[in-house]
């Protein structure tokens, strides 16, 4: 009997962001097995409705990117029985905090010194950079894992976009996907109903103007070009993605396999 596999674009109430990453086209003809592996934003708000769906996926691991000063902000995830959940932060709370504190708390002049002319998308560029320079040591723990039991699988962080993105991203090169897919599934989560709501303390008139929010936006977009980055810095520094995925992860040829048969149909 063919198991029924559940609706992997559901109307959740406190999710953001969750999707399906099967069907996704790989260099040698196969594509992503559907039902192995997903992504979303935080699980904190999800309604009990939102709990029994995740629960229908027979989940084994939810990787949560977050760091501490994330899961004061919004909360630690809702309890699914039998699933393991797995913390592995992906940034430090201290670094940045002012910055993200300014975000939350600051006043136009305040948005404009740190945001305006470029300087938030350089931010966000840097950060993905960043994050492929000095988290190896997270990413090859994620994909072991995923090689080995942890699947099916959910990544997130806060919004589902830039730490999940870039695990996601990753997982995906491993097993070979073409990049133009992982750029395509990447920039999904500019989808209006996708997007992390903004958290804005100010209760001024101006908390959430125009102008703030396009000085905000490209904190909160998926833009290629960060994808980009991240790529550029695998190349940069390792010279392709098979020496990144070995030397930099200690991601064996064997243990690729692995994850092929794990996750590729």
């Amino acid at each position: 009997m063919t198991q029924q596999v559940p609706s992997t674009e559901p109307e959740l109430a406190g999710v953001r962001n969750f999707r399906d990453v099967g069907g996704l086209p790989t260099l040698d003809g196969r594509r992503v097995r559907h039902g192995v592996l997903f992504r979303s934003g935080h699980l904190a708000h999800a309604t009990d409705a939102d709990a029994a769906f995740l629960g229908s996926l027979g989940l084994h691991t939810i990787f949560d990117f977050r760091n501490a000063a994330d899961q004061r902000l919004e909360g630690p995830d809702v309890a699914l029985p039998g699933v393991r959940n797995v913390n592995l932060p992906l940034s430090d709370p201290a670094d940045g905090a002012e910055f993200w504190k300014m975000v939350r708390d600051g006043d136009l002049d305040q948005l404009r010194s740190i945001l305006s002319d470029g300087r938030a998308a350089g931010r966000m560029t840097a950060s993905y950079r960043t994050i492929i320079e000095e988290r190896t040591a997270e990413h090859s723990r994620v994909l072991h894992a995923l090689a080995e039991d942890s699947v099916p699988a959910l990544m997130h962080c806060a919004a589902g976009k830039d730490r999940a993105g870039l695990s996601i991203a990753v997982t995906l090169l491993a097993v070979g996907v073409e990049r133009e897919a992982i750029h395509a599934d990447y920039l999904e989560s500019n989808a209006a109903h996708r997007r992390y709501k903004v958290h804005r303390s100010s209760t001024s008139a101006d908390a959430m103007s125009p102008e703030v929010m396009e000085l905000l936006s490209p904190l909160f977009d998926a833009r290629a070009e960060y994808l980009a980055a991240a790529f550029e810095t695998i190349e940069r520094t390792w010279g392709d993605t098979d020496t990144y995925l070995e030397r930099g992860l200690g991601v064996k040829p064997q243990t690729r396999e692995r994850l092929r048969e794990r996750l590729l149909d």
